[in-house]
């Protein structure tokens, strides 16, 4: 199949095709006497397997080394685990700032209903007193950043 059906048939654009192909996340594909590329049914897999770690939001070095680990069906799970254990402990990470993102947002929208006009609006003010270099009520009690 040639680029075009491959994507369509993972669900991406060709150019998604191309980049991965570009990044060694794709084997290189045979060519046709005409330089089209030529993709088998191995790489609609490998496509498939490089999109669901996409999903996964997996970084491009951890996908690379899963489908290296993949290939080596001998060794432990050992350097599998310790891969998705790391991208788990990113995701909790990214989990835990953005509860706190969403305590600093309902703090600073608690400063203000809709009955008052822009001129008087606690939010406004509050991010206006941030910008002063005084504590917002997003950062009360917590450390500026």
């Amino acid at each position: 199949m040639h680029t075009g059906e491959l994507a369509r048939r993972a669900g991406v654009d060709a150019q998604t095709v191309r980049y991965y192909e570009r990044e060694k996340l794709l084997d290189t594909p045979a060519r046709t006497a005409s330089g089209y590329r030529i993709y088998g049914p191995a790489h609609l897999e490998r496509l498939n397997f490089v999109r669901h770690c996409r999903s996964l939001d997996m970084p491009l070095a951890d996908v690379r080394r899963l489908l290296e680990l993949s290939g080596e069906r001998g060794l432990s799970c050992d350097d599998v685990n310790e891969l998705v254990q790391a991208h788990l402990e990113r995701v909790r990470a990214k989990i835990a700032a953005l509860d706190a993102l969403e305590k600093q947002l309902a703090a600073l929208r608690a400063q203000c209903d809709s009955r008052h006009r822009v001129a008087d609006c606690g939010i406004l003010e509050e991010l206006i007193h941030a910008a002063q270099g005084e504590a917002c009520a997003c950062h009360r009690g917590r450390d500026r950043t």
